[in-house]
């Protein structure tokens, strides 16, 4: 999967995908709170700054073309100044708009967030959710008749404001049958009848439980609800997105797959959803199977959920998150063989693997803060750790006083460290010899010429460095300090 993306990445192939729904303007005010107003007790917003993004189906638009794709967007706004600025942000980005309509009769929709220290406290909501007028769906399925046959995929963003009339549904799988397109519908409506004849369909698992007569309390009932939508829609696919627990797809041919979240950290879910259904339509169309698309689109919300407002996620960014993945494991402590594996990874995506080496029998503050600055010479920082025989080689009886399980364990929770392997040797010369490490640091009570391995590394051009150590600080100290505290006892 990650080298097709790669392909991609590198093609000058753009998929093309028509975007049909609700059209939003999102409007943002940022700002401060710092005190109450005494006239309720409401918090006072000292306004920093305003911004206009682009909501709903436009947001989904506006991902797509971020991810390099060409996008023709459908739907309707007002005769209005808000619906003027939708298709000022809208053109802006590139994105085809003789697909938008004017409203007679209704104001182009609009949310209003209200963000005080990154956190929004108020949204207000300007809409008007009545079907629309049999003219403007007349006009609209007439676009979507002439533009559908020469688009890849179709994405139906329904945020339930009157454009996805099951009129202009209809029409739109209709078409996309006789064309032989997908249709991906992200939904809002609570009667998933209306989305008959969609290919995949990528509700949350709260549109979920609204959508059929089963209480979900459990996966084995989130699975009976899935298996009841299938039948009802007749879809190949459904993705069903689950917060914190990721997501599961459900399809009609193959056992389920459930996907963990990877989010690090959540500061907005704002459009998170048009960041899946956007992901999963660009991998469909450059040819991903709906596994590896449903993969794809997991790690992109990923991504998105870690920003502040309305956001998208472009392939650069998508790109980096998978040279990332390549480095994950779910082991620190590494076999010098996978060990191995991964710096030759590194290296051949051009980041700088540093390598130290040590017994590190009992952790003390000049060990993390020379682990820390080692860390800060490159990209991937690997500890060489002498095993339990090594140890006592060097140091002899009664060392160490750790074993080397509970010695890599300790060291292994360290943020600075990226993987650890352990050897036997007395010295780390072969280890180095395999693991080719970019950079070899060692502490400054070391002079260059004493460093072991200084040799190995300066021969296929690498380099030493030396970084300070905490004076007094060491492991025999520490040992001697604590004898003789307890000499009496």
């Amino acid at each position: 999967m990650k080298e097709k993306f790669k392909n991609f990445l590198d093609s000058d192939h753009r998929p093309r995908l028509l975007v049909i729904g609700d059209l939003i303007l999102d409007e943002y005010i940022w700002g401060a709170v710092t005190r109450i107003s005494p006239e309720a007790p409401v918090p006072i917003l000292e306004t920093k700054s305003e911004n206009l993004t682009l909501g709903g189906a436009a947001n989904v638009a506006n991902n797509l073309v971020a991810l390099g794709c060409e996008v023709h967007l459908v739907g309707a706004i007002g005769q209005d100044e808000k619906g003027d600025k939708l298709v000022s942000l809208i053109e802006e980005k590139g994105i085809f708009s003789k697909g938008i309509f004017r409203f007679v009769h209704r104001p182009t929709t609009s949310k209003i967030r209200v963000v005080a220290h990154n956190q929004q406290i108020l949204r207000i909501d300007k809409e008007d959710n009545r079907p629309i007028t049999e003219e403007t769906e007349n006009r609209i399925i007439k676009y979507i008749n002439k533009a559908l046959p020469d688009m890849d995929i179709v994405i139906c963003s329904d945020y339930r404001k009157g454009i996805l009339t099951e009129k202009v549904f209809n029409a739109v799988t209709h078409r996309a049958k006789n064309s032989k397109k997908r249709v991906i519908v992200d939904p809002k409506s609570s009667d998933f009848a209306l989305y008959k004849g969609a290919t995949i369909i990528t509700p949350n698992q709260f549109e979920v439980e609204k959508a059929v007569p089963i209480k979900i309390q459990d996966k084995i009932d989130l699975d009976r609800a899935a298996e009841y939508l299938l039948n009802l829609t007749h879809a190949e696919v459904l993705l069903i997105t689950r917060g914190k627990d990721g997501m599961t797809l459900y399809s009609n041919k193959e056992k389920h797959v459930d996907i963990p979240t990877q989010a690090k950290e959540v500061f907005d879910v704002t459009g998170a959803g048009d960041t899946v259904v956007s992901v999963l339509a660009m991998a469909l169309a450059v040819g991903f199977n709906p596994a590896d698309s449903a993969w794809l689109s997991n790690m992109a919300a990923s991504i998105v959920v870690g920003k502040v407002g309305t956001a998208v996620v472009t392939l650069n960014e998508i790109n980096e998150y998978l040279q990332e993945e390549m480095f994950r494991t779910s082991q620190t402590v590494l076999k010098l063989e996978e060990l191995k594996k991964i710096v030759s990874l590194a290296k051949g995506t051009g980041k700088t693997v540093v390598f130290t080496n040590g017994c590190f029998d009992l952790i003390h503050g000049g060990h993390i803060e020379f682990l820390q600055k080692a860390r800060e010479k490159g990209d991937l920082l690997v500890v060489g750790l002498n095993s339990d025989k090594s140890v006592k080689s060097i140091k002899g009886e009664g060392r160490p006083i750790k074993s080397e399980k509970e010695r890599a364990n300790i060291i292994s929770a360290l943020r600075y460290i990226d993987y650890i392997t352990i050897f036997d040797e007395t010295t780390p010369e072969e280890l180095i010899r395999e693991v080719r490490p970019d950079i070899l640091v060692k502490g400054d009570d070391y002079a260059i010429d004493e460093v072991v391995g200084r040799e190995i590394v300066e021969g296929y051009g690498a380099k030493v460095e030396l970084i300070p150590i905490v004076e007094g600080l060491s492991t025999t100290n520490i040992v001697a300090k604590i004898l003789e505290s307890h000499k009496q006892d």
